[in-house]
């Protein structure tokens, strides 16, 4: 299908940018894969675009005194072959390389992807368990959020109406940290059926921290802080591990949809859950 007909501009520059998105109902276009497609659907009529293409310094990724700044214009690929990323975020990287195929991960974008907010997105697993924040900024204001806070319900976050990603800062991993990013894919579309991200630090033989983040069970991505705390404090053996599993999802309302019933989705999540804490807990040093 063809979209509706839409006014188009093209800003120079990130005032410019914020100047017209600030100026009534302006839909923002970022790499464009979950937009384009949704308007060529009509499910998604906009009457003016804003393209951020054009506008320099929205990309890049820089150490900060130990906090990765990714860019929002940073396309995936960007992400899943940095040397930085790799090196100071692996698990992010990692998620990175799950997303989509390859013509996705060149045009996809950390911001644009973030903004949308779709329940089975890769990112936000790897993100909570990072602990990540997202950096908001207006054409007057300008604020950080916690990634937790961020995600607010399906395709709902905490952007503001004329508020857009600047950037996503990523505490840097230690280098005897553990992580695995698993994931249930849509054979079609590479999106998380239910993904699950672990990342785990030993010291003296115990695990002495434990995120796991979930992504496409509920309609928010969630920290599975209940098996967080199981974890903590142990050796991270199999009876560990299953223990801590187990629990993951309790309390959650998990998605149902053609891909994949409510109760499917909960025992994907444990399964998965157990298999990316087992690697993380291996990888761990």
């Amino acid at each position: 299908m063809i979209a509706q007909p839409f006014e188009y501009t093209a800003p120079q520059t990130l005032a410019e940018a914020l100047g017209l998105i600030a100026d009534g109902e302006r839909k923002v276009l970022a790499g464009g894969m979950s937009l384009i497609p949704l308007m060529k659907l009509r499910l998604a009529t906009p009457e003016h675009i804003i393209d951020l293409g054009r506008v320099p310094g929205l990309s890049g990724i820089k150490d900060s005194g130990g906090v990765l700044t990714i860019g929002a214009m940073t396309t995936h690929h960007e992400v899943e072959v940095s040397p930085l990323v790799r090196g100071r975020c692996p698990l992010l990287a990692e998620a990175a390389s799950r997303i989509g195929d390859i013509q996705v991960r060149n045009r996809g974008t950390v911001g644009g992807s973030l903004a949308h907010a779709d329940p089975a997105a890769d990112y936000p697993a790897a993100l909570l368990a990072l602990e990540a924040r997202v950096r908001l900024v207006t054409a007057d204001s300008d604020r950080t959020v916690s990634i937790g806070e961020f995600f607010v319900d399906t395709f709902a976050t905490a952007l503001e109406p004329g508020e857009i990603v600047l950037e996503v800062q990523v505490p840097a991993e230690a280098a005897s940290e553990g992580y695995r990013y698993e994931k249930v894919e849509q054979p079609a579309s590479g999106f998380a059926i239910v993904g699950v991200a672990a990342r785990i630090r030993k010291e003296g033989g115990r695990i002495v921290l434990a995120r796991i983040g979930v992504t496409g069970m509920a309609p928010c991505p969630f920290r599975a802080e209940n098996a967080e705390k199981l974890l903590e404090g142990t050796a991270g053996t199999a009876a560990d591990i299953e223990r801590a599993a187990v629990v993951v999802g309790e309390g959650e309302e998990a998605n149902s949809d053609l891909h994949a019933s409510a109760d499917y989705r909960h025992h994907l999540a444990r399964i998965h859950a157990a298999r990316a804490i087992q690697v993380a807990v291996g990888r761990a040093s």
